[in-house]
This record gives structure tokens, C-alpha cells and sequence, in this order.
């Protein structure tokens, strides 16, 4: 019995469902998470640096390759759990220990990633977070005391997420050794793949936060610009009636404007769109967090609308003004060659009419040159007809006088009816 053939991308696109999961980490452990990302106008990575830059740390350590064209790997690495994926803009390294140091971030804990390994990335470190997970304590108190100790207490966010189950605790602030610190403390009985998407989601955030904020450095550089080119398309567009300038001088200006708007929107058009999905994942990471607020500390969720909001709001806010001016532009411009053509067609109907003119004075001279035709023709022909005619009259006694009084009227009849036909034929 035949089967019916399955697409060749059906068990691709079900893997891909499956392709990065969540790591199982056991409390007390810490990770140390890295993002590379490549130049800052660079979109598609060099996949083949990023494998051999991953293939140098694990070679390091003796671990295994991954596939060849794998996107994404997990597996041992000396002491630790390493986890790799490669993203459109960036790379992303996790490692996972198991304890935690008697210092609470301990910069140690990153020279699981070497210096000079690091130093050779293909790009420049994005974000470097240290995370540390402890159990729980009974006393919140202590808790709290740890928490105000690690971290600077003005910028504090921490809140307790999936029902209960931890509390994660972070400043968003770069310790001196260059890392970000979240803390997370998980109620005993919590099981071990919670645990690795709590850690998960930290670094989710964190990371696609970093990558947002990168549009809002672009929006930055980018309202200069449109501080320069709003007060002249503005001064175009209030001129547009002035005599002072021929439409074709404002048109060819403000096309210009266009061009360089249209420019600048072909360069921030990525970027911006990008800002806008990582930051649509990284409000759907926390809210998926289920935050419940401790001891009335700000949330994530809360320092996230006071601090990472009004940055996205900013980005939104000079991608809009970008497009609005970009279509005042365009319709100015449609505006303005309306006028040029409706003048030009203005100019073309008087000159039709001053053609219509001339043609019209050409006919009366015309009319008045065949009138003038006629008789010279005539007289001509008279004459003419008078040779021929000579011994017809002279036989019948017609003087020549006579002779040539009886034919011209005929002549001029007829060289007249000539002239007419001829014309007639010609209209």
C-alpha cells in the first residue's frame, strides 16, 4: 500500500519546536552567560567564525563538536554545562555550575569563558551576566539583608514569580569586573527544569533588552538629523506660494529633502522594526514570570516602565516622526509638481493660442497672396491664349483688344476655379 510523502521540511519544522531547551539546574548552582554581537551595521552573522569560535572553547576542554550546520549545542564542558545558540545578530554562551562561591558573584566564576578566548570573538561582548541560586531562606529578613548587600538598593528590582516558587533580585547595573548580577532564590521542592527557565528568562531579558536599547542609541543620532531637515522642509512647504521662488527651484529642493529622508529610513528601517520585536519579548518574559511584589520592592515589570519604557518610547516615538516627515515630503512634492504641471499647462495654451494666432494670420495672408495669384496667373494665361487664339480671331475680324476682353474674364474664372479646387482639396 502506498504512503502518502511527508514535505521534506515537515520534521525540520517540528524540531525547531525543540531545538532550545530549557537547562535542569539543580539549587545551589550559578551561570555565566555571554552575548557577542557583531559590528553595529552588521544584520547576518559570520556563522562560520562563530562555529570556530565555539569549537576553540571546546577543544579547550576537550568536549565534543557539534553539527555542522547546528545552530544551536549543548553539552559538558569540563566542570560546567555549556549552552550555545546562534541568533540572527547575535551568539549567545551560557555555562552552568553547579555550587555557588563563597563570594557571592565572584568574578572568578567567569573564567569559565578565558580572556583571550573572549578577546578573539568574532564581535564585541553585548552583555555579561553572572547569576547565582541559592535555596530559599526561611527568614525573608535574610534575604533581604543579602539582597541590599549585592546589590544598590536605588535601582533594585526583585519580585516573587511562578506562583511562589523563587525570587529573583537584580540592579540592571555593570559590577567592576564588567558583569550584569541577578539573584534567584528558589523555594525548596522546586523542580529542576523551573529552575533552568527561571535562570533562562533572566538572561532572555537581559539580553533583549540590550539589543533593544541599541534603537534607541540609533534614535538618538538620528533626531540630529531630522532637527536639521524638519525647519527646512517646513520653511518649503510655508513657501510653496512664494513669488520669490520659480516652483521648479522649490521642487527640485524638496526632492531632494525626499531623497534624504527616504535615505535615512532604508538605513534605521531595521533597526527600529528589530527594537520593536525584542521588545515585545522582553515584556512577554516578565509578564510570563507571574511577578508578585515583595516586601513593596519595584518589580521588573515596574522598573522596566520607569527606566526601559520611555527608552522604547523615545525609538517609537523618532521612528514615527522619520516616516511622518518623510510623507509631509512626499506630499509637498505631489503638491508642487501639481502646480509646475498645471502652469506648464497654462504656458502650452497660450502658446497654442498665440499658434492658433499666427496660423490665423497666415490664412488671411495666404487668402490675400491666391487673390494676388489669381490675376498674375490670369494674366498670363490671357496672354497666352491670346497667341494661341490669334488667327481664330483675326479670321473672324476680332481685333486683338477685342480678342483679349472676351478671354480674360473667362481666365480669370477659371484660374480662380483652380485655385479654389486646389485649396478645397488641401482642408
Amino acid at each position: 500500500m502506498a504512503k502518502i510523502k511527508d514535505h521534506p521540511l515537515r520534521y525540520d519544522l517540528v524540531n525547531e519546536l525543540h531545538a532550545r531547551p530549557f537547562p535542569a539546574l539543580t539549587v545551589p548552582c550559578h551561570a555565566v552567560y555571554v552575548a557577542i554581537k557583531e559590528a553595529e551595521h552588521a544584520v547576518n552573522r559570520d556563522r562560520a567564525a562563530d562555529r570556530a569560535h565555539l569549537l576553540a572553547l571546546l577543544d579547550r576542554n576537550g568536549s565534543p563538536h557539534p553539527q555542522p550546520d547546528a545552530t544551536h549545542f549543548s553539552g559538558a564542558m569540563g566542570r560546567h554545562h555549556l549552552k550555545w545558540e546562534s541568533h540572527t545578530e547575535f551568539v549567545t554562551y551560557s555555562a552552568f555550575g553547579s555550587g555557588v562561591s563563597s563570594r557571592a558573584f565572584d568574578p572568578m566564576e567567569a573564567d569559565v569563558f578565558p580572556q583571550d578566548w573572549l578577546a578573539g570573538a568574532p564581535g564585541t561582548r553585548l552583555t555579561s551576566v553572572l547569576i547565582r541560586v541559592e535555596e530559599l531562606p526561611q527568614d525573608e529578613a535574610e534575604m533581604l539583608a543579602k539582597l541590599d548587600d549585592w546589590f544598590v538598593p536605588e535601582s533594585l528590582a526583585m519580585a516573587r514569580v511562578v506562583d511562589g516558587a523563587a525570587v529573583i533580585a537584580g540592579d540592571f547595573r555593570i559590577d567592576p569586573a564588567g558583569h550584569m548580577r541577578f539573584a534567584v532564590f528558589v523555594k525548596k521542592g522546586t523542580g529542576e527544569r523551573r529552575v533552568g527557565r527561571i535562570v533562562q528568562r533572566l538572561c532572555e531579558v537581559e539580553t533583549y533588552r540590550a539589543m533593544s536599547m541599541l534603537g534607541l542609541m540609533r534614535a538618538r543620532g538620528l533626531s540630529g538629523k531630522l532637527n536639521t531637515l524638519d525647519p527646512q522642509l517646513s520653511q518649503l512647504i510655508s513657501g510653496m506660494n512664494s513669488p520669490d521662488h520659480s516652483p521648479e527651484e522649490v521642487l527640485q529642493t524638496l526632492l531632494k529633502i525626499s531623497a534624504e529622508l527616504e535615505s535615512l529610513a532604508v538605513q534605521f528601517s531595521f533597526r527600529f522594526g528589530a527594537t520593536e520585536a525584542y521588545e515585545a519579548i522582553v515584556t512577554q518574559r516578565v509578564s510570563v514570570m507571574r511577578e508578585v511584589r515583595v516586601e513593596g520592592r519595584q518589580t521588573f515589570g515596574e522598573f522596566m516602565m520607569r527606566r526601559y519604557d520611555p527608552a522604547m518610547r523615545t525609538v517609537k516615538s523618532v521612528d514615527a516622526r522619520l516616516r511622518g516627515m518623510a510623507e509631509r515630503a512626499t506630499r509637498a512634492a505631489e503638491l508642487l509638481r501639481t502646480r509646475v504641471d498645471v502652469e506648464r499647462s497654462a504656458q502650452n495654451q497660450k502658446l497654442l493660442e498665440s499658434m492658433d494666432a499666427r496660423a490665423d494670420l497666415q490664412l488671411r495672408l495666404q487668402t490675400t497672396v491666391e487673390g494676388l495669384s489669381v490675376v498674375a496667373i490670369s494674366y498670363y494665361a490671357a496672354n497666352l491664349l491670346a497667341y494661341i487664339a490669334y488667327p481664330v480671331t483675326e479670321g473672324l475680324g476680332l481685333s486683338k483688344g477685342m480678342s483679349m476682353a472676351i478671354m480674360v474674364p473667362v481666365v480669370i474664372l477659371g484660374v480662380w476655379a483652380m485655385v479654389r479646387r486646389i485649396r478645397h482639396k488641401f482642408h
